[in-house]
């Protein structure tokens, strides 16, 4: 089992709609994906149309992660009818996200009870708060979503430093996939100034390729259905950037 932490510390960078790409390449291909909402804002539990009749949440694992909470707060998604489920999201949550240290491994500690999935993606907030940290404590690797914007840039490198701080502390096997560089412009001369600063810093941690700013992102998002299900060329064009992303993640050796 694949666990992939995906968080930014900037807002608005479309960290979501990476995640749920993510999830929409794996689902093409048949992969047992769970999709942990641990952001408070809970839109990737809204995106993927998550069943939550009588189902908890998030925040309740966190408050006693063991297996009768996980059990209770994973849902099916509505993209499909198996193959992908989502620990729903929660404000709650939010309860968690101080800055101390005493709820890092509980959602490590939970991930040992969730079902048989070949892939996990954890969808954490757009901050550095308990909430991001727990996240990365439970995943084998990180990824950073920025686009190529100054202040999102400045971002990466604040992220850079705390999976590094964490790989040096409680989460002993957390190495970073790289940057994903989301919502790129093909005319824009400051977008492609930032692109090559980025390439420059981070070099080969800079993932390839770039996901375009495309409108269909967020109709399919909206309609509750996956990127690969939508029409068209510009949704088949996000497919396959996402596809790339999804192999480049499962090459990357991991241990659970």
């Amino acid at each position: 089992m694949l666990v992939l932490g995906i968080c930014s510390l900037k807002g608005g960078v479309g960290k979501t709609s990476v995640t749920l790409g993510l999830a929409s390449a794996a689902l093409q291909r048949g992969i047992r994906t769970l999709v942990i909402d641990l952001d408070p804002q809970a839109d990737a539990t809204m995106a993927l149309a998550a069943q939550r009749a009588d189902r908890l949440d998030v925040a309740t694992v966190l408050d006693d992660p063991r297996a009768w909470s996980v059990e209770r707060s994973i849902g099916a998604s509505g993209w499909a009818t198996t193959g992908l489920d989502v620990m729903l999201g929660s404000a709650r949550s939010a309860d968690h996200d101080g800055p101390g240290g005493e709820d890092l491994e509980r959602l490590a500690f939970a991930l040992s009870f969730v079902g048989e999935y070949d892939l996990v993606l954890i969808d954490c907030p757009p901050s550095l708060g308990g909430l991001t940290r727990a996240g990365l404590t439970a995943a084998d690797r990180a990824v950073v979503v920025t686009e190529p914007g100054l202040f999102a840039v400045m971002a990466v490198g604040r992220a850079l430093r705390t999976i590094d701080e964490l790989r040096r502390g409680p989460a002993r096997r957390l190495q970073p996939l790289g940057v994903v560089v989301n919502r790129v412009q093909g005319r824009s001369s400051e977008q492609a100034f930032r692109l090559e600063e980025l390439r420059a810093t981070y070099g080969p941690l800079v993932l390839s390729p770039e996901i375009p700013e495309r409108s269909v992102l967020q109709q399919a998002q909206g309609a509750g259905r996956s990127v690969h299900s939508w029409p068209g060329k510009p949704a088949a064009e996000l497919a396959r950037a996402f596809d790339l992303l999804l192999d480049r993640a499962l090459r990357s050796p991991h241990t659970s």
